[in-house]
């Protein structure tokens, strides 16, 4: 059976090592590209949108795709999106493999917010040191005059023109630990951290981190995305796709 993984996160590089070498799947890896240097993983890779709904649609059709399996980013709303209604129009299975979102602990203090312009909203009008961890695509949001200096982390350098007028720049990679988390939040004088509801353990450091260090935060909630199975568990998805195997 061929399916499409619709990678970009943590959860597809696990479940394309799981698939990999399997004579009774035939599974081919899709990332959109946005990261320069992907971890190569052990799976035929596809790089690059398909164009849009309709391209998918073709894609599908074309590779003789029997399931969908959406490993995106918790954030890649439009992908999700076009994913569910590409496979709703070829009648392909689709199920999501993804991390559970972080909930708020004893000790936290987030301030929750459904998109990163609501989030530079919360930051407020008093001058704040903010650590910024949405990542540089987000960057834009916070980007104009502003009271605040933001530390922003990305593991690729955002474009020039989308930056906040005040800026450290932190080019770096997860997972962190927490003690390198305190750490930085403390060089940096940090008042504040912006982090999106990502989930999984890989960036969840800096949550402790800021707990541990009495900080606020503003969470940014992970955008509402069509009705499919949804699997957090490698082993779930995994039987999943041998219960399709098996229809098919």
């Amino acid at each position: 059976m061929g399916i499409l993984l619709l990678g970009g996160s943590s959860e597809a590089s696990l479940l394309a090592r799981e698939l990999s070498g399997r004579g009774d799947v035939a599974a081919t890896l899709s990332l959109a590209g946005r990261t320069k240097n992907p971890a190569a993983l052990p799976l035929p890779t596809r790089i690059g949108g398909f164009g849009g709904v309709e391209g998918l649609i073709a894609y599908l059709k074309a590779e003789d795709v029997g399931a969908v399996i959406d490993a995106t980013h918790p954030f890649a709303a439009q992908m999700k999106r076009h994913a569910f209604e590409a496979c709703a129009a070829t009648n392909t299975p689709l199920c999501a493999f993804t991390r559970a979102p972080w909930i708020a602990a004893e000790g936290d203090n987030w301030i929750e917010v459904d998109d990163a312009a609501a989030a530079a909203r919360a930051l407020g009008d008093e001058p704040k040191r903010v650590f910024l961890t949405t990542g540089r695509l987000q960057a834009g949001a916070f980007a104009g005059p502003s009271p605040h200096h933001f530390v922003l982390r990305s593991i690729d350098a955002p474009e020039p023109d989308h930056l906040p007028a005040s800026l450290d720049l932190v080019l770096a990679r997860g997972p962190f630990s927490i003690a390198d988390e305190i750490a930085l939040m403390r060089d940096k004088r940090i008042d504040i951290v912006v982090s999106k509801n990502a989930g999984g353990e890989a960036t969840r450091a800096k949550i402790d981190a800021a707990r541990e260090l009495g900080l606020p935060v503003v969470m940014i909630r992970r955008p509402k995305t069509p009705e499919r199975p949804v699997f957090v568990r490698v082993e779930d998805a995994l039987g999943w796709i041998e219960a399709h195997r098996f229809a098919s």
